[in-house]
């Protein structure tokens, strides 16, 4: 009898029983008609299937023509936190979760360990974005997996930085790395409805802008909605196999 492949484990299910199982990772089941627990009508017999445990991601570098996309590492607390403290008042509306986690410079080695955690989990990939012709740190660009094969990509610029086209290089690559290594199927990118650059940036990268779905005639809170836009981008079909 075939077991579990190494990197797997068992799970014992009475049949329809497994209709909540998680589609990614279920390798086909080891026994379709397993021996029956002692005692039980033959309605109940088992079906053990094997779960592969992912891998975590390789920590590799993405480059472009001109950037330096990588994990953070922990020397770069110290740029790291510089360039939230610079932009903080521009960054506020869009990345609040973020400038609460890093309120001061003690708190950024600490976000930057959470950040190399998530990436073992798979629950979140951050990158730091360096230009590679001097080495200066110029941003954040990160992806963050959901439901249904959906990745929510985020970013910032410091605001010396933007303007070189330099957030449209960053998207492209994550965009491949979204598709390719994370295995997504569609791409979100949320913009307040005033950000005229960053709805430029999405456009650019092939994203289109998502139609809202229809609100109830008694939903009167228009305003939170309607600031914002999600633009998505779908996995061309000819990767999709």
């Amino acid at each position: 009898m075939m077991g579990p492949a190494a990197g797997a484990a068992r799970i014992l299910c009475t049949p329809g029983s497994y209709a909540g199982l998680p589609r990614w990772g279920l390798l086909p089941p080891i026994y379709l008609a397993a021996p029956r627990l002692a005692g039980a009508p033959a309605r109940h017999y088992r079906t053990v299937f094997a779960v592969r445990e992912a891998m975590p991601l390789p920590r590799i570098p993405l480059l472009t023509d001109r950037l330096l996309l990588r994990p953070y590492e922990a020397a770069d607390a110290d740029a790291f936190f510089a360039l939230l403290q610079h932009n903080r008042p521009r960054l506020h509306a869009s990345f609040p979760d973020r400038l609460r986690t890093v309120p001061t410079a003690t708190a950024a080695p600490g976000a930057l360990a959470a950040f190399a955690a998530d990436w073992e989990s798979g629950r979140f990939y951050v990158l730091g974005i360096w230009l590679r012709a001097t080495g200066a740190y110029l941003g954040d660009i990160c992806l963050m997996p959901q439901s249904d094969a959906q990745s929510e990509i985020g970013y910032y610029l410091a605001q010396e930085a933007e303007g070189y086209g330099y957030a449209r290089e960053a998207l492209a690559a994550v965009c491949s790395f979204g598709f390719g290594p994370v295995s997504s199927r569609r791409l979100l990118i949320r913009c307040f409805a005033d950000n005229a650059r960053g709805q430029a940036v999405a456009l650019a990268a092939g994203f289109h802008l998502e139609k809202p779905a229809p609100r109830r005639s008694w939903f009167r809170n228009a305003d939170a909605v309607g600031r914002i836009y999600r633009f998505v981008q779908e996995k061309p079909m000819s990767e999709s196999h």
